[in-house]
């Protein structure tokens, strides 16, 4: 009979494939007590055995040879020693030299849980092995090593010759072989077992079969620890910069605090380096990221050429965040983000928010009560903000506790806050107020949820420079102003159960009534309280306004209803509803906003989820007289995490005068889909699309239709293999940062780093 041939080097996936994974069945102790023996281990001269040098071992068949001191052990063999293990079809052990030569569908476990399948390996007494052919190194943490020989020393050491590395299964859920996504072939492979590292020599990374990329000392860990060393770079091609190509250099200081660098070089501008620092303290943790290069600037509503060259200067971007937790109570949060410009972010495709905001924020909190001292500024980086108008808010202080009182039903509230806000082209202002509230919430008998709420307030303003505000009605009164505050409400809720086309309903009908002094509001500067919209989640509100420095005032019913549906599967939620307020004065809401006459318009939700395959939520508002839709907003998504349509639409249609910056009319769509080709490949795509005419928002320059960004790409996924091919498309220029294609490839391989 021909020897079994042995897999040949251009098919070195092979070799990570084990045909015999499973352990052959053992006999146990009790059934076959005389084929379980234990014996010593060869002691040197003048020592003792201690109890724990002994090998244990199971089998079919036991034979001992007294005259060579040699024991033949055939069957479903099973060595034990400490925390290690040897199954095989037959061991023969030379109790004089120690040696123990194991033969057939070998699986050798080591102290730290990593498995040799092999057909033959020598041992000494003591579980080292010596020289293996043909084997496969099932690592503890999921990689897999591969080689026609290889060599392990008394601590655990291997040396493999012709090897190969993959972290990925090599076979599929029905234990059928398949080949690895990526594999790592060497002429020399060194494991470490005490670092748990991974060396190569002369290494080439294949991927589904084809060599693709050198990798010259090649080193990584073997338990996903993270350490010292560069990383896999990625490639881009855009519009403002050109092609790139990115390559972190990554610093385990120590086990708690890292640092990556990496440099970007592009063939349109200048490179750029990029910092991150990470940091795990005692107390808490930190990073700071920081960019830095020199590029072109082109001024904002510069018109675009082809010869259009922008200043050369120093650009950058730097953001921070931590938080530190001095003990169960007390903390201190910081979040901090600063451009050099309005541009860089976009042009170098690191963020799109318009504003950055940096904050910090010192916290008490127990169960009782809640103290916090913060601070916070804005940058802004949209097109026609004037920094100056920003404001910067230093100190917040808020102060709130809760309290009870024998003999007194509900439960009492008392806040403080104050606020001073500093512009350096606009208005100042400061606030100050302390309020009490009081809440008791019961269930009558005949099953209502009835809540009762006592609110006093009393507030001190002071502002300067308030004619800089553009909008009059933010403005308020120049100087010290004070105002009262008082508000009692009646909230009630009277939910019906029943069963209903196979499922359960709730139907809870809902009415509030509020009522407050009138308050002065026009005297008062508005800072927090500018953008106000009636909606479902404010609906039931004491006050409408999103801050405190509005309050509506006089008396107001609020009426509407939930209803809930569920039966197996699906779950149906809605809510409906409007106020109506007493008074005849005007309210202090711009025309659009639903609340500004007596009657307001009609609000509601609808959520609607199916399983998880389906969920859907629609927001609505209608004009009370003409029922024309003011607020059209919805949200669906069909599928799962592989196979999905996400489409959201948004149309704001208030016809609210543009003197008000923060209440323009909007109209969007977005929609995004993904979807599996075969098992592992995927497309996915999305879009957004400005559909605001600019009859409805004057600093726009499209009418009805406008492009803003797309993107398509195609996705290779599996259980050690994240590759994607992605197109991006921007349709719009802002300064330097121009429209135009975006190609990026990005390539993540489990449990691998280049060294």
């Amino acid at each position: 009979m021909q020897p079994a041939r042995r897999p040949q080097p251009q098919a070195p996936y092979r070799r990570l494939r084990l045909a015999r994974l499973a352990a052959p069945s053992l006999i146990a102790l009790a059934a076959c007590p005389a084929l379980a023996q234990e014996a010593p281990m060869a002691s040197p001269p003048g020592e003792e055995s201690s109890v724990d040098d002994v090998v244990r071992f199971e089998a079919d068949k036991v034979r001992y040879d007294s005259n060579n001191e040699k024991v033949f052990a055939d069957g479903n063999v099973v060595l034990r020693h400490d925390t290690q293990t040897v199954r095989a079809d037959n061991v023969t052990w030379d109790r004089t030299t120690g040696q123990i030569l194991a033969n057939g569908n070998i699986r050798f476990v080591d102290d730290d849980g990593n498995v040799v399948y092999t057909d033959q390996v020598e041992l000494t007494d003591e579980f080292k092995a010596g020289a293996i052919e043909d084997l496969l190194v099932v690592l503890r943490t999921g990689g897999r090593l591969a080689a026609e020989r290889g060599t392990r020393d008394e601590f655990g050491n291997m040396t493999l010759e012709n090897a190969a590395y993959s972290g990925c299964a090599v076979e599929d859920d029905k234990g059928c072989p398949k080949k690895p996504s990526w594999e790592v072939t060497a002429a020399r492979v060194y494991f470490d077992a005490k670092e748990k590292r991974v060396k190569y020599k002369g290494a080439t990374l294949r991927m589904f079969g084809i060599p693709v990329l050198p990798l010259p000392g090649l080193g990584h860990t073997s338990d996903f620890r993270a350490e010292t060393g560069l990383l896999i770079p990625d490639f881009r091609l855009g519009a403002a910069n050109g092609a790139e190509i990115s390559e972190t250099w990554y610093w385990r200081i120590a086990d708690n605090r890292d640092l990556a660098l990496t440099g970007t070089f592009y063939t349109g501008s200048l490179p750029m380096l990029t910092g991150k620092y990470r940091h795990l303290t005692n107390l808490g943790a930190f990073q700071i990221t920081g960019y830095a290069t020199r590029s072109g600037r082109i001024p904002l509503g510069t018109s675009l050429t082809e010869t259009t060259v922008g200043q050369q200067r120093w650009r950058g971007y730097i953001e921070a965040n931590g938080k530190l937790q001095f003990s169960p109570e007390w903390s201190i949060t910081g979040h901090g983000r600063l451009a050099s410009d309005r541009t860089f972010l976009r042009r170098y495709d690191i963020s799109r928010d318009d504003r950055l905001r940096s904050s910090l924020n010192l916290e008490r909190i127990d169960d009782d009560s809640y103290f916090s001292l913060a601070g916070w500024v804005t940058q802004t980086v949209r097109v026609n903000d004037p920094q100056g108008m920003v404001p910067l808010a230093l100190p917040v202080v808020d102060y709130r506790r809760r309290l009870t009182f024998d003999g007194v039903p509900g439960r009492f509230e008392l806040q403080a806050n104050s606020l001073a806000i500093v512009r350096t082209a606009g208005q100042d202002s400061q606030r100050a107020f302390a309020k009490a509230q009081w809440d008791l919430r019961t269930i009558t008998g005949m099953g209502q949820e009835v809540t009762l709420t006592g609110l006093a307030r009393a507030d001190v303003y002071h502002s300067a420079e308030n004619d800089l505000t553009t909008t009059a009605v933010y403005r308020g009164l120049a100087g010290w102003q004070t105002r009262g505050i008082a508000t009692a409400a009646v909230d009630v809720k009277w939910p019906f159960v029943g069963e209903v086309f196979g499922g359960t309903q709730v139907l809870t009908p809902r009415v509030q009534v509020v009522a407050s002094p009138n308050v002065r509001n026009f005297e008062i500067p508005n800072e927090d309280s500018r953008s106000v919209d009636l909606e479902d989640t404010n609906l039931f509100s004491l006050n409408r306004f999103p801050g405190y420095d509005r309050i509506e005032d006089g008396v107001r019913f609020t009426y509407g209803f939930d209803w809930t549906f569920q039966r197996s599967g699906l779950k149906i939620m809605t809510t409906v509803g409007q106020s109506y307020r007493l008074s005849n004065q005007n309210t202090l809401l711009p025309d659009g906003t639903g609340l500004t006459n007596r009657a307001s318009d009609y609000v509601g939700r609808t959520v609607v989820r199916f399983d998880d395959i389906v969920k859907f939520t629609h927001r609505f508002r209608l004009d009370k007289d003409s029922l024309a839709l003011r607020r059209n907003e919805f949200d669906a998504t069909v599928g799962d995490h592989r196979r999905y349509v996400e489409v959201g639409y948004l149309r704001l249609n208030r016809d609210i005068a543009s003197t008000f910056e923060d209440l323009q009319d909007r109209e969007e769509l977005r929609f995004a889909v993904r979807t599996p080709i075969t098992r592992a490949f995927s497309v996915f795509g999305s879009a957004i699309v400005n559909l605001t005419n600019r009859d409805e928002d004057p600093t726009l320059s499209s009418d009805g239709y406008q492009m803003l960004r797309h993107r398509l790409g195609v996705a290779y996924t599996d259980d050690c293999l994240d590759l994607s091919f992605t197109w991006r498309r921007d349709y719009v220029n802002i300064g330097d940062a121009v429209r135009g294609n975006s190609f990026q490839i990005s390539l993540s391989l489990k449990n691998l780093g280049v060294k």
